[in-house]
């Protein structure tokens, strides 16, 4: 049976469409995408009526915490992929630091396994850079490349030593594939809670300076002329960084970068009251780097956002701030608080979308995040005018652990198919 998605307003900036347009699904790919009204109903097909709403290419986040295997208790795949369906997302990315480690073949395996018995959605694993994610020796990166790794990290952790991050970036190039840094220098933020600056003084809190993040990132950059390896910042959250990528780029060399929304929504402030909702790797900076980070959204410095889906149980939480554990889960706010940029005119509607679906898709090499004939139907459906109270409790997601409790924001996803199949539907609208 075709579906015919109708009357929406379609916006895909790969193909450079943004108006009324109608989708045909048939088979699970894009049969026809016509102006409003010229494709007629098609005799026994299925009709999503999309009035009011945005029609985009399903939303990709490239950095996720899945928690299977070893900690199911804070997330499975299964319930991190209805997490991230609820917030629109049809592709995710999941970082390796599981237990074991995706450092090898067989953990791969178990992730692709398990992801095509209990996922609803596409899910892309990234392997280890080195072996247990000990920083030591380099893991097998053939091996995850043939076992359907898409990148390699080690996030969670730097990879600190410099000679091992440099046979890194040479086989990233030889297999054509990113290598993803958590970039920070151990050494300035050994026993630290939050950013260093007047906030953790005046809470007590050991701090970690930006500094720890430049300077790992202008390591890294300084490593790409001989290498010819793909660099990929995760989670930049220094104004300094932003700056460093920015001249990079203008160098030709081959960097990119994300941000995660509550770096660009939330500073150190976050954290009064010993909030431990707010604590988070790379932490929560200042008002100055905030406004850096919106300005490399804004000239194209940064190209994705990424949500850096950190999901942690009560037990990992309610505790003193400097044993809690770090990060919050993000998939189901992203698009309400990416929206609050747009709001600001830090980027347009049509520039958010792109850096949540077809931008992620491109620097990893992935034939989605598009709506061009022939594509995979992967599609998401919002209203962006609806708006209501952030509620954590309602997260599809197995833990709770979000900031932005009691937030007025907008943006409301209604419908996220995967390979033309409902895997999310609103029916109950705040």
């Amino acid at each position: 049976m075709r579906t015919l998605i109708k009357d929406g307003h379609l916006i895909d900036p790969a193909n450079k469409k943004n108006g009324k347009f109608d989708l045909l699904i048939n088979k699970g790919k894009i049969e026809a995408v016509e102006p409003k009204g010229k494709l007629k109903d098609i005799a026994d097909s299925k009709i999503i009526d999309a009035q009011g709403a945005i029609v985009t290419p399903g939303f990709c986040d490239m950095h996720v915490h899945f928690r299977e295997p070893g900690h199911e208790y804070k997330e499975t795949i299964q319930t991190g992929s209805e997490s991230a369906a609820a917030g629109g997302f049809t592709t995710v990315a999941v970082m390796p630091n599981t237990s074991p480690v995706n450092d090898n073949r067989s953990v791969t395996d178990f992730i692709l396994t398990q992801a095509k018995e209990t996922s609803n959605i596409n899910i892309l694993p990234i392997g280890a850079i080195t072996k247990g994610l000990k920083g030591e020796a380099l893991s097998d990166m053939g091996e995850l490349k043939e076992a359907g790794c898409i990148g390699y990290s080690d996030d969670g952790r730097p990879v600190s030593d410099s000679e091992i991050m440099r046979r890194a970036l040479e086989y990233s190039k030889m297999f054509d594939l990113p290598c993803i840094q958590h970039s920070e220098v151990l050494a300035l933020t050994e026993g630290g809670s939050m950013n260093e600056g007047v906030v953790s003084t005046e809470l007590g809190l050991k701090g970690m300076p930006t500094e720890a993040e430049d300077i790992m990132v202008h390591r890294d950059i300084s490593l790409l002329p001989k290498t010819g390896g793909r660099l990929h910042v995760a989670h930049i959250s220094s104004g300094g960084s932003v700056d460093l990528v920015r001249q990079a780029k203008k160098k030709g060399l081959p960097v990119t970068c994300e941000v995660a929304p509550h770096h660009f929504t939330l500073t150190h402030e976050a954290c009064r009251g010993y909030n431990t909702n707010a604590k988070m790797s790379p932490p929560l900076r200042t008002d100055s780097d905030l406004e850096l980070i919106q300005e490399g959204m804004r000239d194209g410095t940064i190209d994705i956002i990424a949500t850096d889906h950190a999901p942690h149980d009560l037990v990992d939480k309610q505790v003193e701030f400097s044993k809690a554990c770090f990060g919050i889960v993000g998939l189901e706010t992203a698009l309400p608080l990416t929206l609050k940029m747009v709001d600001k005119k830090i980027i347009s509607l049509e520039k958010a979308i792109d850096m949540l679906t077809f931008q992620p898709n491109r620097i990893f090499g992935l034939d989605k995040g598009t709506l061009g004939v022939g594509k995979t139907a992967d599609i998401t459906l919002f209203d962006d005018k609806e708006e209501y109270s952030i509620n954590p409790s309602n997260f599809k997601s197995r833990s709770k652990n979000s900031p932005y409790e009691g937030w007025k924001v907008r943006g409301k996803i209604l419908h996220t198919l995967v390979n033309g199949k409902t895997v999310f539907l609103s029916l109950i609208h705040i």
